[in-house]
Formats: structure tokens, C-alpha cells, sequence
């Protein structure tokens, strides 16, 4: 199959040679993440399923591949003065995580109402954080003043080659692990992941697939995809913290080009899929990492003939940083 000369550093920023270097530079600390597959699952879908366990991955998400190829990216002068992110989930765990294997300090702005898991993973991977509120200006006004008082590098949580093009790592690993995926299904909310999954995958097999899987509460992108511009909402309501981000200049392009469709479900699907990843796959995914699992079973991806040539898919599980605090008292008792 001949690969896809259309997808170029020069157009999207990111290109096959960009993920395959980053996928030489984090092999030697990340996981190489497992890829499950269930009967059961495959007979509700009518299709073949193999879900990428990005949940296994270290800081129990996809993010922790951007974060270690942009972190090993820098120079030693930037590394010194340790980097900077604001973030509310999986990407601050992950920075610190990165840096502390640099031996580099990272700098976290996390809004006051974070979930208290996430915040619990960044003091374990020894970030330090510093709160703003629960807003964008002021996330960003913190980080800046940040990286003024300490010169701190800015790795943004998904504007970024060097993010985007380590999360295409995992399409790189995924269409090794199993063969003739005919269609890949990516959790969508900034655009990093799924950017760099279409950049790779679409640059190995340009007939593919890449489906987006959006809430319904958050449905930016299917409303971009729909307008042809970006398009952002004032507020979201999802139970999928992780899907609430605007896409940015950087991956919407890829986003517009190359994804084929954005498949929007409602709250109550994602925690069915959720459950079924506990009962079904036992694995435990947050509910933005079991997204994937909604589309594929919704009614708006059986009833559409567009999807009927999808019989082999790739759904990455993103992540499984969640709070189990009300789970264990639900089992437990107070």
C-alpha cells in the first residue's frame, strides 16, 4: 500500500517521520500498551473490536507519550529551567511524571475544583501546584506569570508537534499489533490525540478510517466539523472532565482534513460503555476513556450505512484516572 505523500510536515506541522522519531525517543520509558479484545463485545457491536489499553499506560493515560517526547525534546538549557503546563487532568500528571524522569522541575496550574485524583497524581510524580480558578484567563494568566518569575518552557497539553506527534505513537503501535484495522475510534476533546493517531494512521493506510468520539455536552468539534471553522462553546456538561477542551490552530486543520466524522453520545451512553469496560473487559476506564465504546454501539454509528465497511476497529481506551472514592462506598459502606 502506498503511504500518503499528501500529509506533510509543511501543511499539518506533523508528519510520519515527526511520530516515528518521537516513538525512538520515548520508547525507552513509556509502556507499550496492551490491545484487548472481547466476544462479547464484538457480538453487541457486530463487528470485530480491539480496544488499545492506553489506560496501562504510565500516569494511566495516552498523555504521558506527548508529555515524554516533548519533555526529551528539549534542549539542556530549556530543560533546566523546568516547564510549565496548566491542565485539569491527565496531561499535569503527566508533565510531572516526564520531568521528574529528566530530573527537571514542572511547574502545574490546575483550577481549584480539580478532581482530587488528579491532583493526587501530580504530587505523586513530584509537580509542584500552584491553583488558579476555574477558569481559562486565569489558568493562563497563573502559567504566564509563571513562566515569567521562573523561565519555565510551556508544553501545552495538546497544541503542540511534539505533543501531537508522540500521541501518534500509538496508531504506530496499534497497526502492528493487529493487522487490517479497516477504521480506528478516538476519544476527541483538544485534538492532540486524535490528530496525531489520523497524522500517523492516514500516512500508513490512507483508506482508514478515524471516527471521532465526542459527548454531546461538548460537541465543539462536531459543530467545527460542521461549520468548516472552529467553533467554541461558552460552557460544556459532560461527565467526561477529560473531552471538554476546544480544539486549537494546530489540530483542527488535521481534524478538518482527516477525520471522516465526529460521532457525538449522550452522557448515559458513556457510562453504559464505562460499565461495560468494568463487567466486560475488566479494565477500569474514566468515563472519557470509554467513549470510544459508546460510539461504536450507539445507534447513530449501527443505523448509518457510511460505517457499514467498519468490521475491524480500533478503539483506544485513553485513560483510567478516575475517583473511586464513591465506588468503594457504594460496596463498602461509609
Amino acid at each position: 500500500m502506498e503511504p500518503n505523500s499528501e500529509i506533510t510536515k509543511e501543511k499539518y506541522g506533523v508528519d510520519i517521520s515527526s511520530i516515528r522519531e518521537a516513538q525512538v525517543r520515548i520508547d525507552p520509558y513509556i509502556h507499550k500498551t496492551q490491545v484487548f479484545t472481547s466476544g462479547s463485545l464484538n457480538d453487541m457491536s457486530r463487528r470485530k473490536l480491539f480496544f488499545k489499553c492506553e489506560c496501562f499506560q504510565k500516569g494511566g493515560a495516552f498523555k504521558f507519550r506527548g508529555a515524554c517526547n516533548a519533555i526529551f525534546s528539549l534542549n539542556k538549557d530549556q530543560a533546566d529551567k523546568g516547564v510549565v503546563t496548566h491542565s485539569s487532568g491527565n496531561h499535569a500528571a503527566a508533565l510531572a511524571l516526564a520531568a521528574d524522569l529528566r530530573d527537571i522541575p514542572a511547574y502545574v496550574v490546575i483550577p481549584n475544583n480539580a478532581p482530587n485524583c488528579k491532583i493526587q497524581n501530580v504530587i505523586r510524580y513530584s509537580g509542584q501546584i500552584i491553583y488558579s480558578q476555574p477558569t481559562l484567563q486565569s489558568r493562563e494568566t497563573t502559567t504566564a506569570r509563571i513562566m515569567q518569575e521562573t523561565g519555565a518552557f510551556l508544553i501545552h497539553p495538546y497544541n503542540d508537534v511534539r505533543i501531537i506527534s508522540g500521541q501518534g505513537t500509538i496508531a504506530l503501535e496499534l497497526l502492528e499489533q493487529v493487522q487490517e484495522i479497516d477504521t480506528i475510534i478516538v476519544p476527541i476533546s483538544g485534538g492532540g490525540l486524535i490528530s496525531g493517531v489520523a497524522l500517523a494512521a492516514k500516512s500508513i493506510n490512507p483508506s482508514i478510517r478515524i471516527l471521532a468520539a465526542e459527548p454531546c455536552g461538548a460537541n465543539d468539534a462536531a459543530l467545527s466539523k460542521a461549520a468548516g471553522e472552529i467553533v467554541k462553546l461558552l460552557e460544556t456538561n459532560t461527565i467526561a472532565d477529560g473531552l471538554r477542551a476546544s480544539l486549537g490552530s494546530l489540530t483542527w486543520p488535521v481534524v478538518r482534513d482527516l477525520v471522516d466524522a465526529v460521532i457525538t453520545v449522550e452522557d448515559q451512553e458513556i457510562v453504559e460503555a464505562t460499565k461495560l469496560c468494568y463487567e466486560v473487559l475488566k479494565v477500569v476506564v474514566e468515563p472519557s476513556g470509554a467513549i470510544g465504546l459508546a460510539a461504536v454501539l450507539s445507534d447513530s454509528f449501527q443505523n448509518n450505512p457510511a460505517w457499514k465497511d467498519s468490521n475491524r476497529i480500533g478503539i483506544v481506551l485513553s485513560g483510567g484516572n478516575l475517583d473511586l472514592g464513591a465506588l468503594w462506598d457504594s460496596i463498602c459502606g461509609p
